[in-house]
């Protein structure tokens, strides 16, 4: 289906509307797709997101400020996630031993068997975009790096 046809809508003030758009509603239906893949290990789309980065930083451990650097939603309440994922057992977090304002996080031996059993789940997120083939999704994602740095040199 088209654009038009999902939402029901077949005028667009120009070509840029149409293209902000269309982000927006793929992103939520991107989203939605996702979001059923995560539903079955009981964590959020953000939480996968602080788990993959702890095991990717393990054994080292990460602080708060560093998952929010991070995070593909800058707009996540990362210590609200952590506390939920630490309620979970999939995240330990101890105490800076130079400065006691500053947590350390680490990803629990929980949280590492989650992920590998999610992982065998996650690589069917590649599927949502299957009907492009590889040149194309070379061609998005050139295009939409291209859109995010508009102004940058």
């Amino acid at each position: 289906m088209s654009l038009e046809q999902d939402i029901q809508q077949s005028k667009f003030r120009n070509e840029y509307q149409k293209g902000i758009i269309n982000l927006i509603y793929t992103y939520f239906w991107v989203n939605d797709c996702t979001r059923t893949i995560f539903k079955q290990f009981d964590i959020t789309q953000q939480q996968y997101n602080i788990l993959r980065i702890l095991r990717g930083s393990h054994p080292k451990p990460c602080t708060v400020n560093f998952l929010k650097e991070r995070m593909l939603d800058k707009m996540s309440d990362t210590s609200r996630l952590v506390d939920r994922l630490i309620k979970k057992d999939l995240v330990e977090k101890c105490q800076f031993k130079d400065d006691k304002r500053v947590s350390n996080i680490n990803i629990s031996l929980k949280g590492l068997k989650l992920l590998e059993e999610a992982d065998k789940q996650v690589v069917l997120i590649d599927d949502i975009l299957s009907n492009l083939d590889e040149s194309e999704i070379k061609q998005l994602n050139l295009l939409l790096d291209k859109a995010r740095n508009k102004g940058k040199k």
